[in-house]
């Protein structure tokens, strides 16, 4: 009896400590902990919604790349691409076709965001990420059509996509992007809400975006009013309209929309996708008090070293000053921060006097929270001015609201619909 009584016991404190010490940790919020891959990986993750990623195919992927290792980056999603590809011309059903191109195209954007800018590899990615987008479009039967800006000595590119004859009732939303967006991938954050909703969309990159720096070598100009207008006059020309405009700039694109729609007065509403009044600002915040100081007092020496030093551990520094010396003509990370006090939006506000709605994340690990209020602030001759800011608990606490897009979509374009008259 006692023997069973023992036995008993044990038992019951097994099944009790078994209960007890079951683990009961939440889900997980964050893919690495490094910021910079963290961030990509859901950048990834957010074309979902229309076709452009699945799940398990990210997560898989990401589960075979250490953190930091670029080289791992482009080998395991160019993999994952190339993979999707293949199977893309094996189906019959163009359904399946065109979204397996679609997750390809994602897939070979990401695997190239790392790479440095010399690499050989880096344009036969973009090359491999635009033909799947492409080909995915045409599978699917998405109506679009791709237009040749003359600009100069040089050329750039739109995207029309048309929602038919009822969408000229409603406004063309007219979408750029950013320090590092693809021309392509802004299908995927506008242009298939637009047609879901029966707006008209016309995408376009300029200097230093896209197949621009990647094809002819065109780096950035923070005067965007430039190829805002050049863009406008020929698509205009070719589909006259009186539809309002509206523009919206995502990334850098929130200072580079707004500073067209401070010169171009043929947009209608500008939305700045997320806020950014003031680029230097930005990047300053990121560096060290002390780093700052040494850039003011002209020892840009040892600050260029001591950046190249934390570009070695840190890939989100290493990757911005490469970006910065292949879009934007930096010579240095010192000089690099004087060519973004080129791109803020403080002198030309009050020129701006469209409607304008400013978005942002109060977890952005790119541009401050508190540039809102400046912007908002400083556009004294708006014909109105909205915010929307997202928090953790809405999940669109991120930059650009990554991995949130279906909620900040709903919000632009009831904005949109209320505002744009």
């Amino acid at each position: 009896m006692k023997k069973t009584l023992i036995i008993c016991l044990v038992l019951l404190a097994v099944v009790a400590g078994w209960i007890l010490l079951s683990p009961a940790d939440n889900g997980v919020l964050r893919l690495y902990d490094d910021q910079a891959y963290h961030y990509q990986a859901l950048r990834a993750l957010n074309h979902i919604p229309f076709g452009g990623a699945d799940a398990n195919e990210v997560l898989v992927t990401i589960s075979r790349i250490p953190q930091g290792d670029d080289e791992a980056w482009f080998q395991e999603w160019e993999r994952t691409a190339k993979r999707l590809e293949q199977k893309a011309h094996g189906y019959k059903d163009s359904f399946s076709k065109g979204r397996a191109l679609l997750r390809a195209h994602n897939y070979f954007r990401t695997a190239e965001f790392f790479m440095d800018p010399k690499d050989p590899r880096k344009v036969p990615a973009y090359d491999n990420s635009s033909r799947a987008f492409y080909q995915g479009l045409d599978a699917l039967g998405v109506p679009y059509e791709i237009i040749e800006i003359p600009y100069g000595e040089y050329k750039l590119k739109a995207v029309y996509y048309s929602a038919g004859p009822k969408a000229k009732d409603k406004s063309l939303v007219m979408a750029c992007g950013g320090y590092d967006s693809t021309l392509e991938e802004m299908y995927f954050t506008i242009a298939a809400a637009c047609l879901e909703r029966g707006y008209d969309c016309l995408t376009y990159e300029g200097p230093g975006q896209s197949s621009v720096i990647r094809k002819q070598g065109l780096q950035f100009t923070p005067e965007w009013e430039k190829p805002t207008t050049a863009v406008l006059d020929e698509f205009l020309k070719q589909h006259p309209t009186d539809q309002k405009i509206v523009l919206v700039g995502m990334s850098l694109g929130g200072y580079l929309a707004p500073r067209a729609a401070a010169y171009e007065k043929r947009i209608n509403g500008v939305v700045a996708f997320d806020v950014c009044y003031d680029f230097q600002e930005a990047a300053l915040m990121q560096i060290p008090a002390a780093l700052r100081w040494l850039a003011d007092t002209g020892m840009s020496g040892v600050v260029d070293f001591l950046v190249s030093i934390k570009g070695k551990m840190t890939p989100g520094v290493r990757w911005g000053v490469n970006n910065a010396k292949w879009t934007m003509g930096a010579r240095s990370a010192s000089d690099m921060l004087k060519i973004f006090d080129q791109y803020n939006l403080r002198d030309v506000s009050k020129d701006i006097t469209c409607d304008v709605l400013i978005v942002a994340g109060d977890e952005d690990h790119f541009f401050p929270v508190e540039q809102v209020q400046k912007f908002k602030d400083a556009l004294t001759n708006a014909r109105s001015v909205e915010t929307l800011i997202y928090n953790r608990r809405d999940g669109g606490h991120e930059h650009c609201q990554m991995g949130a897009m279906q909620s900040y979509q709903e919000d632009l374009f009831e904005w949109i619909s209320a505002t744009i008259k």
